[in-house]
């Protein structure tokens, strides 16, 4: 039995990851901005976290290190997204994503090393998203916030490789989850946006379900050596476009994932 950490708890991706662990046993310390809306289960400790107010970060974990005596994994998953052109997202949007997505799981990635290290040991999964490699149009300010917690966990990789703290680069693909519903798109003229909507409307709804990363997520706590990056999803989106992009220029990219959004 494991304890462990975990935001974002109360639905999608966070929600399967805690009843899977759970259900396996473990003991999860899920946080929510409504501790309310964490489902009821044994083994599951509601936490109120409010990821934008960062100057509360470091009292909370404490305060839920303190009740577990300890915790062997950390899973940095809460978020949120947006759907609008580049050219109308405004600064304050760009921050508050920012904040959530990115200065927030950094500094919990921080307050756990500091409590990881003197066990000399622990485990922390940081769920950023392929859409740190392949982006989704329309969704910049989300791109570049997974792309920066990606790269962030990539330089704490280089930094901690020959100590006992672990941590992995969790990248899920589409996944189906009520994502969507909190980010449609303002009307807009532009056809533009209207045709990626359409397309990406439609790999949620054929997307696998949260507890196929659920599962990915309990293998990677019973590992003993788990890998520095992982990605869920369906096959293709998962192994064969990252393989496909990886050798292709720039350009070439461009024009592909265009094609592929109809734009």
């Amino acid at each position: 039995m494991k304890k462990i950490f975990l935001t974002g708890a109360s639905s999608g991706i966070g929600r399967a990851i805690a009843q899977r662990l759970c259900a396996a046993g473990h003991e999860v310390w899920g946080t929510s901005r409504d501790p309310a809306r964490i489902p009821s289960l044994g083994h599951l400790h509601p936490v109120r976290l409010d990821l934008a107010e960062l100057a509360g970060i470091g009292a909370v974990f404490e305060t839920a290190w303190r009740e577990a005596g300890h915790f062997d994994v950390v899973i940095n998953n809460a978020g949120g997204g947006h759907f609008d052109a580049a050219e109308i997202l405004g600064p304050e949007k760009i921050e508050e994503l920012f904040r959530t997505l990115v200065f927030a799981h950094i500094e919990l990635c921080r307050l756990a090393f500091v409590a990881m290290n003197a066990r000399q040991s622990g485990l922390i999964i940081n769920v950023t998203s392929l859409a740190s490699r392949l982006p989704v149009p329309f969704m910049s300010a989300y791109n570049a916030a997974k792309a920066a917690m990606a790269s962030y966990t990539f330089s704490l990789q280089l930094e901690l490789s020959d100590r006992q703290v672990r941590i992995v680069d969790l990248q899920p693909a589409d996944i189906c989850t009520s994502f969507n519903d909190s980010i449609s798109p303002q009307p807009s003229d532009d056809a533009r946006v209207s045709k990626t909507w359409e397309v990406v409307q439609r790999n949620m709804q054929n997307a696998p379900p949260p507890d196929l990363v659920a599962r990915r997520v309990l293998r990677l706590i019973e590992s003993a050596n788990p890998p520095p990056r992982v990605t869920v999803g369906d096959v293709f989106q998962s192994r064969i476009a990252p393989l496909i992009f990886r050798f292709l220029p720039q350009r070439v990219r461009v024009w592909g994932l265009k094609k592929y959004y109809g734009i």
